[in-house]
């Protein structure tokens, strides 16, 4: 199991995500915590005033939501009644026991997974600390889970691809029907939450992975010059399709400026991977005597990244971007060094492949073998196993007074936190 957690600053757009994605048939709510009510009763009103009624309390603090997400191996398929007990149990480990919840589990990727929304703004008004609680709280919770629950483990090779983008389908989009807007606010919501670019051509190279399209239209037009931004879909040939959308009517408002103050903060955030994804790139040249481009990209796909060469309209290439789809990073050639641009990699393909292995084989029956004076080079790794750098948050200790300020006895909490499991499978997604 994989434990991602993020604060910040909006509960309603907490809410309005996961609530968007059950009117959508892509998640079912199936768990609420300290409520006081049953699930079916829960109203949208009600749930939000339960949250604000807390941070009301101490306005003083702006990061005052928290979402948590729990992925599972793609070969794990726990039903509603297990993922619930997960979910419960995570939150006692993690010291949010006492808050009150929600749990959503979403079905728009491969793997299982489930989003739980809460506030650390406690009953009397005090905040639970937000700091470093992946690498101590929900590391451990994490890992005792998994033994209680006999899930894959996440440090194994075994657990897969998580928070897997499911891409916008344009040949199943029916006009009228097909949510279009809501699914192109998923794209872009986890694109822009999970990657770190640093310019709109960045963004859009790795939106477009995933079938939409980030325009600013044509310079010298209105919207151009007033930094206007909508957001289309993209056919398979990688034409626009459909109604675009104004980037201010969609959620979290994925403006040209929200992203911009992105991208300086991105900037240092993927400085971390720029030698991994380097050494990786050279892994696949070492693989090789002489390599044709479209090898070296299907060799790249391999490792999860993506090498995307750009050109003009002379059918001239003049850039590429690499997008590591593992570590959720985007850097152009020329950020990585002049050998790894556009002209720097031409100059490295062949017009046929000769692995290293064929050289050795041409040389077999005469050859002995070769004697080296150098030390063996141990085998380097460069996919880092899938640890979480992205946690930040760390709870304090506190009280019981949320019991006492809820009047709650514990029939209602454990109604709460586990109801029927035939209403489980009948209630509404």
């Amino acid at each position: 199991m994989v434990a991602r957690i993020k604060s910040g600053k909006s509960i309603r757009g907490l809410l309005n995500y996961n609530e968007n994605k059950v009117t959508a048939g892509s998640a079912q709510l199936i768990m609420a915590s300290l409520f006081g009510t049953e699930l079916e009763n829960l109203k949208f009103s009600d749930k939000f005033n339960r949250f604000q009624h807390l941070t009301e309390l101490n306005d003083r603090v702006k990061t005052n939501s928290v979402h948590i997400m729990l992925n599972f191996d793609e070969n794990e398929k726990p039903d509603a009644l297990t993922m619930q007990q997960i979910a419960a149990a995570y939150m006692d480990k993690i010291g949010f026991g006492d808050q009150p919840y929600l749990v959503y589990n979403h079905n728009d990727a491969a793997h299982a997974h489930i989003h739980i929304v809460t506030t650390n703004i406690e009953a009397d008004g005090n905040r639970i600390s937000l700091y470093n609680i992946g690498k101590t709280l929900s590391e451990t919770a994490r890992k005792e889970l998994e033994i209680e629950f006999g899930l894959v483990k996440a440090d194994s090779k075994a657990i897969n691809q998580v928070n897997r983008i499911k891409p916008v389908t344009p040949e199943k989009v029916v006009y009228g029907k097909t949510p279009t807007k809501r699914a192109i606010t998923n794209v872009v919501s986890a694109v822009v939450s999970q990657y770190k670019f640093t310019s709109l051509p960045e963004f859009n190279a790795v939106l477009k992975q995933f079938n939409v399209v980030a325009d600013r239209g044509k310079e010298g037009t209105l919207m151009f010059e007033k930094k206007g931004l909508i957001y289309s879909i993209l056919d398979e040939k990688g034409n626009k399709i459909g109604i675009p959308f104004k980037a201010s009517s969609l959620n979290d408002k994925p403006t040209l400026k929200n992203l911009e103050a992105r991208f300086a903060q991105n900037e240092e955030k993927r400085k971390p991977f720029k030698e991994n994804l380097k050494g990786r790139i050279e892994k696949v040249f070492g693989n090789y005597m002489r390599i044709t481009k479209d090898t070296f990209i299907n060799e790249l796909q391999k490792q999860n990244i993506q090498a995307v060469f750009r050109q003009n309209e002379q059918g001239i290439t003049y850039g590429v971007t690499f997008i590591d789809n593992y570590n959720k990073t985007v850097f152009n050639g020329s950020d990585l060094g002049k050998a790894y641009t556009a002209k720097g990699l031409n100059e490295k393909f062949g017009t046929i492949d000769q692995p290293v292995k064929q050289k050795q084989d041409s040389y077999s029956r005469t050859a002995q073998p070769n004697p080296t004076y150098l030390p063996n080079t141990p085998k380097t790794d460069y996919l880092k196993s899938d640890e979480l750098t992205d946690q930040y948050l760390q709870p304090s200790a506190f009280d019981k007074l949320l019991n006492n300020l809820m009047g709650k006895g514990g029939n209602e909490r454990c109604a709460a936190r586990y109801p029927q499991k035939e209403e489980e499978e009948t209630g509404t997604g």
